[in-house]
């Protein structure tokens, strides 16, 4: 059953769910990045490293779980596979032969600008479009993600 969201019409719905599900397969791969280099990194502030990459997951694993359901609100599938992600995501592929702590993080913080971008991109579709819930919680994502790369890149000079 289609869900009728007063005011919001067909096409700003359908819009706002393909760009939700081309944000969350970027925020996927996101997610697996940072848990590659919390496995695998050495050196150099090991543990605060280590505990930051858990935290950044973790604050980017809450806007996945919100737009996932807000495109189930929309009437839409949330698509979430690792197949899927690995095919859609628009992020660089994260190297798997990357040890040092100064490595990982900035192979991260490329990706999370990369990612910050498109959502910023979203945020203005999902305007465009008519929805601005949606504009509005890939807003939240965006301050995290603005947030979360000022935090990782402080461990770079």
């Amino acid at each position: 059953m289609a869900v009728n969201l007063q005011g919001l019409s067909d096409n700003a719905r359908k819009t706002a769910i393909s760009e939700l599900n081309a944000r969350l397969a970027d925020a996927l791969a996101l997610g697996m990045a940072m848990k590659q280099a919390h496995w695998n990194l050495k050196g150099k502030n090991f543990i605060a490293v280590h505990e930051l990459f858990d935290t950044v997951y973790a604050n980017n694993q809450e806007h996945v779980d919100l737009m996932a359901e807000r495109v189930q609100i929309l009437d839409g599938v949330a698509v979430g596979t690792a197949e899927e992600v690995a095919k859609k995501s628009s992020l660089d592929p994260y190297p798997t032969d990357l040890t040092k702590s100064e490595d990982h993080i900035k192979a991260v913080c490329d990706r999370m600008r990369d990612h910050g971008a498109k959502l910023r991109k979203g945020i203005d579709t999902a305007e465009e479009a008519g929805d601005a819930n949606t504009a509005d919680l890939l807003t939240a994502a965006s301050r995290t993600a603005d947030k979360d790369l000022w935090f990782l890149e402080s461990h770079l000079e």
